[in-house]
């Protein structure tokens, strides 16, 4: 076989990487520029840091999308892992197709359909909008998420295991938290912050579920956008960034022990 290294492969993962993260790696630069004119390079400077966090407004809604974010995660966490927990053992059981279709539906469903219909459930069932329907939203958008990468991984799952544990005496339930769980819990883990980042960014759904008081960030940010854009923007952007890098270092720490531990 011949050599897999060669200039026009080394070129093209190049432009790939470059066209995937070079705006991600300018916008990091210029939140760190000096000059009020965000295309106008005017030296190193913190400044725009400082005035983010004397933002309150800003601030107040990095906060609500930081706290929707953990609420909606931790709920399509639960829900998708029930979920291809059903879909993986309960075997072919009635009403398994349409089941399935529901859980996987935000998939293909265009956000603007998802965010219309939420809209006109809460309206119909006279439910305030705010921060809990942006939650609720939220959490139906990510929760097939979750279930399929918890699936992917019980699909491959070595139940000899679990019988073992149910030979010597383990009711079903505990199984399941004690061997089951602890084992697939890098897939959990990944659908966690993969359910989180999605909510971070979501500004369709949300814009069609929010209410008074419950202004998430990307919709503060897509409304000021719209007059200009801030350096302060860059400045939380970056912020976020580190975050969601942050949780995928902690996720790839997790597979790798869970890989180890198997």
């Amino acid at each position: 076989m011949g050599s897999r290294f060669s200039w026009t492969n080394v070129t093209a993962v190049a432009f790939g990487l470059a066209f995937l993260y070079l705006p991600i790696v300018i916008l990091v630069i210029y939140s760190f520029n000096g000059s009020r004119l965000v295309g106008v390079w005017g030296g190193w400077s913190t400044r725009w840091y400082a005035e983010l966090f004397a933002d309150h407004a800003m601030l107040e809604s990095a906060g609500i999308t930081l706290r929707i974010g953990l609420v909606s995660a931790t709920a399509a966490t639960l829900l998708g892992t029930a979920a291809a927990t059903a879909l993986v053992r309960a075997g072919r059981f009635r009403g398994r197709l349409l089941f399935s279709a529901l859980v996987y539906a935000p998939l293909v469903m265009p956000e603007v359909i998802t965010g219309l219909s939420l809209l006109l459930l809460f309206v119909a069932v006279g439910f305030d909008r705010g921060f809990w329907t942006i939650a609720i939203a939220h959490t139906t958008l990510t929760m097939c998420v979750v279930a399929v990468i918890v699936q992917s991984r019980l699909v491959t799952f070595d139940r000899s295991l679990e019988e073992a544990a149910m030979d010597l005496g383990c009711p079903p339930v505990r199984t399941f938290l004690t061997v089951t769980l602890p084992l697939i819990w890098p897939a959990v883990a990944s659908g966690w912050v993969l359910a989180f980042t999605l909510s971070l960014d979501d500004l369709v759904v949300a814009s069609f579920t929010t209410g008074p008081g419950a202004t998430t960030l990307p919709i503060r940010i897509y409304s000021e956008v719209r007059l200009g854009v801030k350096p302060e923007i860059n400045a939380v952007c970056t912020i976020f960034i580190a975050v969601i890098a942050a949780g995928i270092v902690v996720v790839s720490l997790l597979s790798k022990r869970g890989t180890a531990a198997g």
